[in-house]
């Protein structure tokens, strides 16, 4: 085959062109990544350092709602015991008495008879 020299044709130049552009265009593509992903890991790391500067933050719990207690049901005191009604003997006993200490002069005949009354229940 015949080999021409001196300067290389229209299809050599172009070749040689499209080789150089092409590592350029690779090279620059390279350098861009390398520099992207430094930025990246520049930027990872100051975030990892801040957050383990930062005290974690503090988990909200939704307060637990309890259900309220019925009201207090308010009911009327017992009822007091009624008095127990003296024995008939022992009424008789105190008028008896009263009767004795008004015959002594003790006691007048109102005093008696309001003693007597109080006892009755009147």
């Amino acid at each position: 085959m015949f080999r021409r020299r001196g300067r290389p044709g229209l299809l050599g130049t172009v070749a040689r062109t499209a080789v150089v552009a092409g590592t350029a265009t690779a090279t620059a593509g390279a350098v861009s990544r390398h520099q992207q992903q430094k930025a990246a890991d520049k930027q990872a790391a100051a975030e990892q350092q801040a957050a383990e500067q930062e005290p974690p933050p503090q988990q909200y719990q939704q307060p637990v709602y309890q259900q309220a207690p019925p009201p207090p049901v308010y009911q009327a005191p017992p009822p007091a015991p009624e008095p127990e009604a003296p024995a008939e003997d022992d009424m008789v006993s105190k008028i008896t008495q009263l009767a004795k200490l008004k015959e002594a002069g003790v006691l007048s005949e109102e005093e008696f008879s309001a003693a007597k009354a109080k006892l009755l229940g009147m």
